[in-house]
C-alpha cells in the first residue's frame, strides 16, 4: 500500500530488480523466523506493506505483535511474516506458491490481507475479486486454513467504486465458507496517532490496535 511502490514514470528494470531483491528477503524469512518449537502454530500473514511492517521496527509490525498477543493469552504460535511491500493481488497470487512451499510445515492459518494496492491503483474490482478467489482456492486446494482480512475503499475513489470494491471481501467469504474480518484498519484508519506520516500506514500504536482487533478471530480460527 505505499505509494513509493507506484512510480509515476517507472525503470521497468530497476524496479523489477528492487521487486527480486524484496521477494528474496521475504524468502529468507521463512528459513529464520520458523516456529521456535514443534508444537507450536503456524500462522502466516499473507499482505502487503499493512502486515509487513512498512518503516517499523524489528517487533514493531503485525506479525511479531500478533505473535506476542497469542502467546500472552495462552496460544502457544509462530506468526511468520509473509507482507511484501507494494504487492497487488496479481502480485500476492504469483508468489502463494513459493511461499507455502518454502514452509517447512502447513500452516494452521493463513491471514490473507490484500487489495489495498489494487485500490489505491484504481485497478478494476473485478481483477482484484478475480485475483482474490484464485488465492482462496489455492489454499483450500492444500487445505490451508484462511481468515480473510477485509480492505474498504479510500472515499475519493467514487462510490460506484467504492460499492463494488467493498462488497469483495464479503462476497468471498460467503463463497468459500471462510471467516472474515470486515476491514483490517478498523479503528486505525483516518487516525492520525495512529498512522505513520505518510497518513496510510499504521505507527507501533496503530498496530497494536490492529492486533486487539483481530486477535478474537485469529484464536478462534485457530481452536477450529
Amino acid at each position: 500500500m505505499m505509494k513509493e511502490g507506484i512510480p509515476l514514470r517507472p525503470d521497468r528494470f530497476a524496479y523489477g530488480v528492487r521487486r527480486l531483491i524484496v521477494h528474496a528477503a521475504a524468502l529468507l524469512t521463512l528459513f529464520v523466523t520458523l516456529p521456535a518449537h514443534a508444537a507450536d502454530r503456524l500462522v502466516v500473514a499473507f499482505g502487503d506493506s499493512l502486515m509487513a511492517g512498512y518503516q517499523l521496527k524489528p517487533g514493531e509490525g503485525f506479525a511479531p505483535r500478533l505473535e506476542a498477543a497469542l502467546r500472552k493469552s495462552g496460544v502457544a504460535a509462530h506468526v511468520h511474516n509473509a507482507g511484501v511491500s507494494g504487492d497487488t493481488t496479481a502480485q500476492g497470487k504469483a508468489r502463494l506458491g513459493w511461499v507455502l512451499g518454502a514452509l517447512k510445515a502447513r500452516p494452521d492459518l493463513v491471514i490473507v490481507e490484500l487489495g489495498a494496492n489494487d485500490m489505491l491503483r484504481g485497478l478494476p474490482n473485478a481483477q482484484t475479486r478475480l485475483n482474490l478467489d484464485a488465492i482462496l482456492t489455492d489454499l483450500k486446494r492444500r487445505k490451508v486454513p484462511v481468515l480473510i482480512a477485509g480492505m474498504r475503499a479510500a472515499p475519493n475513489m467514487g462510490p460506484a467504486y467504492t460499492k463494488e470494491f467493498n462488497a469483495i471481501y464479503p462476497t468471498l467469504a460467503r463463497k468459500h465458507g471462510l471467516p472474515l474480518y470486515p476491514f483490517f484498519m478498523e479503528g486505525v484508519a483516518a487516525n492520525r496517532a495512529l498512522l505513520l506520516k505518510d497518513g496510510m500506514h499504521p505507527n507501533p500504536r496503530g498496530v497494536d490496535v490492529i492486533v486487539r482487533g483481530i486477535l478474537p478471530q485469529v484464536r478462534k480460527a485457530l481452536a477450529q
